[in-house]
């Protein structure tokens, strides 16, 4: 049995740890905040410029004169959407339609390739009317072969994953993947799986949409790039992802507020940016144009 003052003395002592581990824990707490008082380092040395569907502000988007247009001004990468064919062909769109960016209407995968060159993308750039057809994607790598840098998107096609396995082939016949020329991006893991198990050696992009960015899938998922849209992109997220090693690529859904949301996603140290705007990204990166 314990005397008194023993045990006033192991009460005194239990205070005494219970403080201490208190005032620890509020110190550990105070440098994790303080980490997230300032962005941390790029994981990259030099953020990434990637032509979002080409030049498409000076260009009709996703054709092979805006890809040749991005290419001139030396951006890191050119960003391809891609759709495929009711005969399994590869065409550079990012819509499911060609409603928005052609001449014409309905889904790009009730078309054949035949049938869809009846149709042109047509915009209008200081008031003139261009037209351009709906480049196969094999046409733009014939364009380029190993001179540029493709970030290419893949989707599911009626909910299955079936444009991978022809995707790789291809890339595979102009040795891209070998040559490190290739990046693929999705908002569906499924499909980003299925490219995994065809060519693990690809570096991916796991994207997620504006409102719907979730930071412990983001950081649970195996994959070395996050995208995310601007608004989503705040500091602790992106310091969350930097802890892991992980690079950080935003695209940019709102064209009039694209300038700031640029500049205030460059303080926060990203490593990718999905532009609209090469010339723009260039100088606020201090690249040369």
């Amino acid at each position: 049995m314990l005397c008194p003052s023993e045990t006033s003395d192991k009460r005194l002592f239990k205070k005494g740890i219970a403080f201490v581990l208190v005032f620890i824990s509020i110190g550990l707490s105070a440098i994790y905040v303080s980490e997230d008082r300032k962005p941390l380092p790029s994981v990259v040395e030099q953020p990434k410029i990637i032509a979002h569907r080409g030049a498409n502000d000076r260009m009709n988007e996703s054709t092979i004169s805006a890809y040749e247009i991005a290419a001139e001004d030396g951006v890191d990468a050119l960003e391809i959407d891609l759709r495929m064919t009711e005969d399994g062909l590869l065409v550079a769109m990012h819509d499911e339609t060609i409603n928005r960016t052609t001449n014409g209407t309905g889904k790009v995968a009730d078309y054949t390739l035949e049938e869809l060159r009846h149709f042109q993308t047509i915009e209008v750039f200081s008031n003139e009317i261009n037209t351009e057809p709906i480049p196969v994607f094999k046409e733009i790598i014939d364009t380029f072969t190993d001179t540029e840098h493709y970030y290419i998107e893949t989707r599911l096609v009626n909910g299955k994953a079936v444009m991978e396995e022809p995707l790789i082939l291809l890339l595979h016949e102009y040795n891209l993947i070998e040559k490190d020329l290739v990046t693929i991006q999705s908002f569906s893991q499924k499909s980003l799986e299925k490219i995994k198990a065809l060519e693990p050696s690809i570096p991916l992009t796991l994207l997620f949409s504006k409102g719907n960015f979730n930071l412990n899938d983001a950081l649970s998922a195996d994959y070395p790039i996050i995208g995310m849209e601007a608004t989503d992109v705040t500091m602790k997220r992106v310091n969350e992802l930097h802890r892991q090693g992980k690079e950080v690529h935003v695209f940019f859904n709102n064209m009039e507020t694209q300038k700031e949301e640029q500049k205030r996603v460059k303080a926060l140290n990203v490593d990718g940016y999905f532009t609209d705007d090469i010339s723009f990204t260039k100088g606020l990166l201090g690249r040369k144009n």
